[in-house]
C-alpha cells in the first residue's frame, strides 16, 4: 500500500461552520471552555503568553481571514494534536477553508472523537506520561499556504475583493483567575467529547511553513515569578520618583 507523498498527503479539517473574519495575520487564541472566556495574552520579549487554570478544559482556536485554504500543523506541549507523535512541521494538520476557523478542544482519538485539552500539572501531562516532558508549556501552529495555479489564484483574489466579509466585532479578553500553583503546568489528555473531522487533500505551496506561531502557558504565579506579568501588589506599592517637599536632615 503507497503512502501519500509529503506534499499532497491526506489532512484532517473539523466538520465546523466557517466564520468570517476581518482581513489580519492567522489568528490564533486560546478559548477556557470551562470559564466561557478566551484568555488574555501577555506580550513579554516577543512572545506570547497566557495563564491557564488548573482543571479547566480549553481549546486552540485559529481563524483564517485569507481567500485561499491554508494547512496549520498544530502542535501541544511538542506533540501533534492529530498523531500524537513528537511534533514536526511536514506532519499532518488541519486545514481551514478561506475565511474559515477551526476549534481544536483535544487530542484527536479517531475521526469523531477528541481526548480534552485541560491544563493540569506537568506530571499529569500528556507529554510527561509519554516520555516526552520537554517541551512542556506551548501550543504551536506551523501555517503552510496551498499550490494553486496562477490563474486560479487571481480569481482567488478578485472574488476576495468583491466579496471580502465584513470585520468582525473584538471580542473581549478576560483575565484568568490566580491558580496558586507552583509547579509547572501542562496539558492533560482529559474525558472524550465528539468533534467529526474528515480527510481532504492539500498540497503545501512550500517546503517550510510560512510561519511559526507561539503561544506559551503557566500558572499565573509562575508567569509573575518569570516576569511576564507584572506584580500587582509591587504596582501597588511602586515607589514615586517625586514625592515632593525638601530635603530633611537624615
Amino acid at each position: 500500500m503507497n503512502r501519500p507523498s509529503l506534499r499532497a498527503t491526506a489532512l484532517l479539517t473539523l466538520l465546523f461552520p466557517l466564520v468570517a473574519f476581518a482581513r489580519q495575520p492567522l489568528d490564533v487564541s486560546i478559548f477556557d471552555r470551562t470559564a466561557g472566556h478566551e484568555l488574555a495574552v501577555y506580550w513579554h520579549a516577543g512572545e506570547r503568553y497566557v495563564v491557564g487554570e488548573p482543571g479547566h478544559e480549553y481549546e486552540v482556536r485559529i481563524c483564517n481571514p485569507s481567500p485561499g485554504r491554508v494547512l496549520t500543523v498544530t502542535s501541544v506541549d511538542g506533540v501533534n494534536v492529530i498523531n500524537g507523535r513528537t511534533a514536526a512541521a511536514h506532519q499532518t494538520g488541519y486545514v481551514l477553508d478561506p475565511y474559515g476557523t477551526v476549534e481544536i478542544d483535544g487530542w484527536r482519538k479517531s475521526m469523531d472523537e477528541v481526548a480534552a485539552f485541560y491544563f493540569t500539572s506537568l506530571p499529569d501531562s500528556y507529554a510527561a506520561r509519554t516520555g516526552r516532558p520537554d517541551n512542556v508549556g506551548v501550543i504551536g501552529v506551523a501555517v503552510f499556504r496551498e499550490r494553486v495555479p496562477y490563474a486560479m489564484l487571481r480569481q482567488q483574489e478578485s472574488a476576495a475583493a468583491a466579496d471580502a466579509p465584513a470585520p468582525a466585532a473584538e471580542s473581549r479578553n478576560s483575565s484568568a483567575r490566580a491558580d496558586g500553583m507552583l509547579g509547572k503546568l501542562g496539558t492533560g489528555h482529559g474525558e472524550r467529547h465528539d468533534s467529526g473531522a474528515t480527510y481532504t487533500q492539500f498540497e503545501r505551496a512550500t517546503d517550510e511553513p510560512e510561519a511559526v506561531i507561539r503561544i506559551y502557558y503557566d500558572s499565573r504565579r509562575n508567569l509573575v515569578a518569570q516576569g511576564v506579568i507584572p506584580s500587582r501588589r509591587y504596582a501597588l506599592n511602586a515607589p514615586d520618583p517625586f514625592p515632593g517637599g525638601f530635603v530633611p536632615d537624615p
